[in-house]
């Protein structure tokens, strides 16, 4: 069971917390306000007052020992930044997501060791146009997050010499032949960046190429065996 400490109670972390598999994860909550942390024992949250900008508490609840995954949620950006590079000096191998609250904190962020930035009303542009442009990726997504079908987020590197080179997303056509839809896609050669398929932008493939994809895990599983099969054709 991997362990993940968040930090900061809000409506953020409210609805992370109410979406992330329990069976699979120890969730633990902390902040520095003794009313924030009041708030998350009313809805029955595990959370302890704590002094983010202490080194000795920190290690206290973990981090740097047996903690995987650290979730900075603080309504203050520079609150963040502090604990992101308190945490990252403490183990160089924890995963670091933090939420921002101005785009201007997403560089320090970075430079403070985080591993990934998450800029809520970015999600919600992403969202409002996914729903508008492709309803059946918000669908899935949404029956994803809460747990109603088989369904899981795979990525599919494009290997050398695939059938799959040179051709474009729209050509896909993932969910016709596989049940499966194409999320995004990631160019190793530009940026660690996902490209959203919903975009306007049809995006030819490369080799090295990684595809964001979505569906039951028997689909997943068939397109991953058919991949590697360099003289399969869609």
């Amino acid at each position: 069971m991997k362990k993940v400490a968040i930090f900061g109670y809000n409506r953020v972390s409210f609805e992370a917390i109410s979406r992330i598999d329990r069976e699979a994860h120890d969730i633990k909550v902390f902040d520095h306000k003794p009313e924030h942390i009041e708030q998350a024992l009313d809805n029955d949250i595990n959370a302890t007052l704590l002094d983010f900008k202490s080194d000795e508490c920190l290690r206290s609840i973990g981090i740097g020992d047996d903690i995987n995954t650290l979730l900075c949620c603080f309504d203050n950006d520079s609150e963040n930044v502090f604990l992101t590079m308190s945490a990252r000096a403490l183990d160089k191998d924890l995963q670091i997501i933090a939420i921002i609250e101005s785009p201007d904190a997403s560089e320090k962020l970075l430079a403070a060791g985080a591993n990934k930035i998450i800029d809520p009303y970015q999600i919600c542009g992403h969202k409002i146009h996914d729903m508008l442009k492709r309803p059946d990726i918000t669908d899935l997504f949404d029956q994803t997050v809460f747990g109603r079908n088989d369904l899981h987020l795979a990525e599919v590197e494009v290997p050398e010499n695939s059938f799959l080179q040179g051709i474009f997303a729209s050509q896909l056509e993932l969910n016709s032949h596989y049940n499966l839809i194409l999320v995004g896609i990631i160019n190793k050669q530009l940026s660690d960046q996902m490209h959203f398929v919903a975009e306007e932008v049809d995006r030819q493939l490369n080799s090295g190429d990684i595809l964001v994809i979505l569906g039951p895990s028997r689909e997943i599983r068939a397109f991953k065996k058919d991949v590697k099969d360099e003289y399969c054709k869609i």
